[in-house]
């Protein structure tokens, strides 16, 4: 993606009085990164950024500083900031930890889930399968985000989802190759329909292991992609 494409993904800010505008920029771009809306080794500058976003170049650079810190970003002095690439050992380190604290958070999530919540979920599924019917991939990996956060976010576990979106920055952005690379596929049902039949059912071990089978069946062509893709 080139610098001019950062304009298509990052939206411009709009002013709040109550959070700095570095907190700003660092939200939107911890928002960007989550939902795959970044690319691995993509070049961001500082300049770009901050004339999409109305600001001064300050507040970006000190986002930039932070997401780097959490090591979504890498910083090359006088030389360019880009996206961080996960290497396949780092991808499956990450991959064994949200194995651990996904199911957990949607378990949690469970008794807080309301039947418009369902409703609400059905339809992102809904969005993402159409997404990837028509081959608009970069919906369908904001649908499937949401589709996972919407029911994470209501575990009601503040810790817990600061650790997934710690997780998540860093996937984030590798997933853009899961498209058409490694495409996901299940054995029987979608795993996401699955998700779905066990919160009607207030089932939560069926839930959890939903979740699991949703990163191991439905992630394993991309894993087949980036162990290939590493061996070449």
């Amino acid at each position: 993606m080139s610098n001019a494409a950062v304009h298509d993904v990052i939206t411009p800010l709009e002013p709040l009085a109550s959070v700095s505008l570095s907190e700003q920029v660092y939200g939107r771009l911890r928002t960007a990164l989550m939902r795959a809306e970044l690319k691995p080794d993509q070049r961001l500058k500082i300049r770009d950024l901050a004339a999409k976003l109305g600001t001064s170049e300050t507040p970006v650079r000190e986002a930039i500083f932070q997401l780097a810190r959490e090591g979504a970003l890498e910083i090359k002095p006088r030389y360019f900031v880009r996206v961080r690439r996960l290497s396949l050992s780092q991808y499956l380190e990450n991959r064994d930890i949200r194995l651990q604290l996904e199911p957990l958070a949607a378990e949690r999530a469970l008794p807080h889930i309301r039947p418009e919540d369902i409703d609400q979920l059905a339809r992102l599924h809904a969005k993402l399968i159409a997404a990837e019917q028509s081959r608009d991939y970069p919906t369908a990996l904001e649908a499937n985000f949401d589709f996972h956060f919407g029911l994470y976010w209501r575990s009601a576990m503040p810790t817990l989802i600061e650790l997934l979106e710690s997780l998540w920055i860093r996937v984030g952005p590798l997933l853009n190759e899961l498209y058409p690379h490694g495409h996901p596929t299940y054995d029987g049902p979608h795993q996401h329909e699955v998700v779905l039949d066990a919160l009607r059912r207030r089932d939560g071990y069926m839930l959890r292991e939903a979740i699991r089978q949703d990163l191991l069946e439905g992630g394993r062509n991309f894993l087949r992609h980036l162990e290939a893709k590493e061996g070449r």
